[in-house]
């Protein structure tokens, strides 16, 4: 009977494990499908739905446990986007999980701060938002493992908050310096978001932006939790201790407020949150501390999360169904209410597993459900009902702080009234001291008026005295006339007299001058010291009208502020009754805005008609702007495919173009396709204008083709690597450019086109030509207008130190030779010396004209900046002006070996051609850019004639000299015999043939020298002459260095540059 009984209770213990560990295996399923679509390494925000299943999981499983198993295993050390969500989800958990996560969160602390220190040493976006993430999870964590009391979501009231903080005002200080801390880390990472929003193209209506902003939403219900924990321990802490000791707290909760209310103001405008969260608003300044009534004036910021509708889960529902577990034995929803089959444990279930009590649990589950969603309808509305007082709250607020400004406006002009009124007390005291100085004046007046009078009276009595005298003079000279009798001493006293009368009329004179100055002087000061009286009786009218009218301004406004105030009470029944007003109103405005919908109504049918019109309109434009694109490319994908065919013209092969050339060109071409490259962007942001990508493709057409070209004609000129490379180069160039116009010209590929591409094979064609450029061009370009300067002064003062030794050499040779021998001397150094001039002449001409030059061709430029632009030209005057220097300096060193016997004639005779040979490369490279009709052109080829002349004159006497000077042997072969003639043939015959061959020697030599010489200059190898050298020395005598291991001093301008220069002609 025992086991009888037990049977059903087996059997049922069997079905009951069975389905807990398919219910257990479908729980884990559920839950590693919600994690790793919640966690991935997509650049888009965890769905709601995927969080809010982990976050009820775990509530079922009571922990975290599942949820960290299937964490573990992700890589979140090679995604910065992985540890970003990862993170997010870990702040949802915290906040909304059960209580216990928190503890299982805390034995993977360590692996937190790993993650964060190794994104925090990666420069990534991303990762950086990580390490400021871990950061703050961190010290979230350890403020709620050690305040047990408050939870994750920090949702707790203020009893719990100050049961938290204790009465010990040390706690309160450590517990303050925590929320500090925590607020901290909240504040950083919301700024660093922000900050990254600002300088990256993602905003809050794409995904990228998205995925920054979705952890904001728990950032920003911590913070306004926090900010309200810091004001409460705040008051508290400052209702314990002095202000002095908290003003670093107050420093750092202003610092804090400020960044929160700009965080909370700059998330309020983004329309990512408008739909999500509902942000408090703070206050326009923060708490006053050390006013503790100012505790009664602070909100608590609540934070409001609208309800999501049921629709939108529907519909992400549908992309993620949730698999159910069939059972065959027992429903599955029984499972979730195990305690309620205790009859069904005992005895098993009749008819096959179900009866009536089964029936009435589904039937009050359904109830149970439809009570749950009447529910929550009902919260929804408590919720809307609640948000609509608050806002009501807010509005009488408002109203409040409008009224508290007005009291503290009308404190205000308290205040000032009372500040004038001090003012006019200071002005009326101010006039006293006023009045007084006006008494002073007119006592100096006064005196100064009775020193005008003494004045007066005593120049009444110098004009009496003058009288007086004068009256005197005139009985003196009547007495005189009568009585003749002393003639002489009459007349000594009439001169006495008459000197004294003028001297006495002088004084008086000096003396009336004198008090009339005084006396205008004195005048002056009486008026401006009575206009100063009459300014100070003005100004103190002027003050006694003015504190008048601000005592009655005193009392008027006085009278205004009680009218003001009742007013104000006024105000407010006319307020009352005008919101009784506005009930009134409102049907009536229901009427009119029936009405006005269906005015509108039509308004909006006639605006979808011209809108209609308008879009097919812009329709029009596009395809007609597109046509001209498509236009424009076809033609320039012509001008490309020419420039490609000239490539295997035969015709084209004869053209050649200098590196330099092929540069400018290339460096032309990359500055028109960061043209392109913004008219394509340009287009695509408006497609109806697409003018700066035609302008921008027509003329990188004619670039690319005009590069193409001169690279092909400046591979003509290159070696043969260097001209294979540069031509493959240049198809390339033609390839990519066709391809992008092909990118071009359909809708499809458009987006996509780029021209980096094309940029970078004419970047390799501009890198060959600047390896083609002639070698020793390494002066920069900003330093050849100073460069040509220096070596023309250089090579003047070279031709001064050769006329000077020349002058030495001469009084030297005067000295230790004569007869044939100084004749021969003097005659060479004259030679010399009337070439330095000529030469000296020449460059004097040269500078001149090169003068001239700059002047007329530089128009606004500097002179340097001509130099730079013409920089072949200028490194041609430079080259020459070296070798003319140079040539100078050896030949002196030539004269002096001759005149010493210890040189050839031949290496003057030699200097003298390399000198001619210089000039007239200098007035070759001089003459290129000057005008004909210049008259200092005519004087510089007369200056050029002149060289040459005297140097012929300089190999015409040192070739006389030599001949004067070398001793000719008579051929007496008058004793030899038969034999001995013969052997003696036979030896010059030998010499001879040693000498042709030796001669031979030296040609091929002087050929492979000019071979050398001709390409470190830039010249072709192609274009030097055939043969051993003859023909050359022919065509160019002007070579003949006797030191060719100088090339650097005597380079020759490149041919290649100047195509148009006829070969040098040779000196006769």
């Amino acid at each position: 009977m025992n086991s009888m009984k037990h049977v059903p209770t087996r059997v049922k213990s069997r079905r009951t494990e069975a389905n807990l560990g398919a219910e257990r295996e479908h729980f884990d399923k559920q839950q590693l499908s919600s994690i790793s679509k919640a966690i991935n390494s997509t650049e888009t925000p965890v769905k709601e739905k995927h969080a809010r299943r982990i976050i009820l999981g775990t509530h079922r499983e009571k922990g975290a446990y599942t949820f960290w198993s299937y964490a573990l295993g992700f890589p979140l050390a090679s995604s910065s986007i992985l540890s970003w969500k990862f993170c997010h989800v870990l702040h949802k958990v915290l906040r909304d999980g059960h209580r216990n996560v928190l503890q299982d969160c805390m034995r993977h602390h360590s692996s937190l701060v790993e993650i964060g220190q190794l994104w925090s040493n990666l420069h990534d976006r991303y990762g950086q938002l990580v390490a400021l993430y871990t950061k703050l999870l961190c010290t979230k964590m350890e403020f709620h493992v050690k305040h047990s009391e408050i939870p994750p979501n920090l949702e707790v009231t203020d009893e719990v908050l100050e049961r938290t903080a204790g009465t010990d005002v040390n706690n309160v200080f450590q517990l303050t310096v925590e929320v500090f801390d925590y607020l901290d880390a909240e504040l950083r990472l919301a700024e660093t978001v922000m900050r990254q929003l600002n300088t990256s193209i993602a905003i809050s209506t794409l995904t990228s932006g998205q995925c920054r902003l979705s952890p904001l939403i728990q950032v920003i219900q911590d913070c306004s939790h926090l900010y309200h924990f810091t004001v409460k321990l705040l008051f508290k802490l400052h209702s314990c201790l002095p202000a002095d000791t908290l003003q670093g707290h107050r420093d750092r909760f202003h610092d804090q407020f400020h960044s929160l209310k700009t965080f909370f103001n700059k998330a309020r405008d983004m329309f990512y949150f408008k739909r999500l969260i509902q942000i408090p608003k703070l206050p326009d300044s923060p708490p006053n501390f050390l006013h503790a009534a100012s505790l009664a004036k602070h909100v608590k910021p609540v934070v409001v999360i609208p309800d999501e509708d049921e629709p939108e889960q529907q519909e992400d529902e549908d992309d993620d169904p949730e698999p159910l577990i069939e059972v065959s034995d027992s429903p599955s929803i029984q499972q979730s209410q195990p305690q309620l089959d205790i009859f069904d444990q005992a005895f098993g279930p009749p008819n096959g597993g179900f009866d009536d009590r089964d029936l009435q649990i589904e039937s009050l589950k359904r109830d149970l459900e439809l009570l749950r969603a009447e529910l929550e309808r009902v919260k929804g509305e408590a919720q809307r009902y609640i948000t609509q007082l608050k806002s009501q709250i807010n509005s009488l607020e408002a109203e409040l702080e409008e009224q508290r400004a007005q009291k503290q406006r009308a404190l205000v002009e308290n205040e000032q009234l009372r500040m004038e009124l001090e003012a006019t007390r200071r002005r009326n005291a101010e006039h006293e001291s006023v009045q007084f100085t006006f008494l002073e004046a007119e006592q100096r007046a006064q005196a100064t008026e009775q020193r005008y009078n003494k004045l007066k009276e005593k120049h009444t009595e110098l004009v009496s005295s003058h009288a007086e005298l004068l009256r005197k003079s005139a009985d003196t000279v009547k007495m005189l006339s009568a009585t003749q009798q002393t003639q002489d001493e009459v007349e000594r006293t009439k001169q006495q007299l008459s000197f004294e009368v003028d001297r006495i009329k002088q004084e008086a004179d000096m003396k009336l001058e004198e008090q009339k100055f005084e006396m205008e002087k004195l005048r002056r000061e009486l008026d401006e010291k009575m206009a100063e009286v009459m300014r100070i009786r003005a100004t103190l009218q002027s003050s006694e009208k003015t504190s008048e009218q601000v005592s009655s301004s005193m009392t008027s406004l006085q009278a205004e502020k009680e009218r003001l105030m009742r007013s104000v009470s006024e105000k407010e029944a006319e307020l009352s009754s005008l919101r009784q007003a506005a009930q009134v109103q409102q049907s009536s405005l229901l009427q009119e805005r029936e009405r006005s919908s269906r005015e509108v109504g039509e308004l909006q049918g006639k605006l979808q008609e011209k809108s209609s019109q308008e879009e097919q309109l812009k329709q029009k434009l596009l395809e007609e702007q597109f046509a001209l694109l498509q236009g424009t490319i076809t033609e320039a994908e012509h001008i490309v495919q020419d420039a490609v065919a000239k490539l295997d013209d035969p015709l084209h092969i004869r053209c050649t173009s200098s590196p330099d050339y092929l540069i400018s060109r290339a460096e032309a071409t990359l500055g028109s396709i960061d043209k392109v490259k913004k008219g394509h962007a340009d287009y695509l942001s408006n497609m109806s204008d697409a003018g700066g990508l035609l302008r921008a493709l027509t003329q990188f057409s004619h670039l690319a083709a005009d590069t193409i070209i001169n690279g092909s004609a400046t591979a003509h000129m290159a070696p043969t690597d260097q001209a294979d490379r540069l031509t493959e180069n240049c198809r390339g160039c033609a390839t990519e450019s066709l391809q992008f116009f092909k990118d071009l010209k359909s809708k499809t590929s458009l987006q996509r086109a780029d021209p980096a591409s094309v940029r970078i094979v004419v970047q390799k064609i501009l890198h060959l030509g600047q390896e083609l450029r002639p070698k020793g061009m390494d002066v920069r370009q900003d330093e050849l207008g100073d460069l040509v300067d220096k070596e023309m002064a250089a090579t003047s003062a070279a031709i001064e130190e050769a006329v000077r030794r020349i002058d030495e050499m001469m009084n030297q040779a005067r000295k230790d030779t004569s007869g044939v021998k100084l004749e021969v001397n003097e005659r060479i150094l004259y030679s010399c010396t009337d070439l330095m001039k000529a030469i000296r002449m020449l460059i004097i001409a040269s500078t001149d004209l090169q003068k001239e030059i700059v002047e007329g061709g530089k128009g606004a430029a500097s002179i340097q900046e001509f130099y730079a632009r013409n920089s072949r030209w200028t490194e041609g005057l430079i080259s020459a002006a070296k070798a003319v220097g140079w040539g100078a300096t050896e030949m002196v060193e030539s004269a002096d070996k001759v005149v010493l016997h210890t040189g050839k004639y031949e290496e003057l005779i030699v200097c003298s051609h390399e000198i001619a040979a210089s000039t007239a490369q200098l007035v070759a490279a001089s003459k290129v850019k000057a005008d004909r009709n210049s008259k200092k052109l005519t004087s510089l080829q007369q200056a050029s004639r002149h060289v040459n002349e005297m140097a012929a004159n300089v190999v015409a006497s040192t070739r006389t000299g030599q001949e004067h000077l070398e001793e000719k042997d008579t051929m007496d072969f008058s004793g030899m015999s038969l034999i001995k003639l013969r052997r003696e043939e036979m030896e010059s015959q030998v010499k001879l043939l040693e000498l042709e061959s030796s001669l031979e020697n030296e040609r091929l030599r002087l050929g492979e020298l000019r071979k050398k010489h001709y390409e470190l200059a830039g010249v072709p190898l192609e274009e030097l002459p055939e043969g051993n050298g003859d023909a050359s020395l022919l065509r160019h005598p002007v070579t003949m260095s006797p030191k060719p291991s100088k090339p650097a001093v005597m380079r020759k301008p490149a041919l290649a540059q100047k195509p148009n220069l006829l070969p040098k002609t040779p000196l006769k």
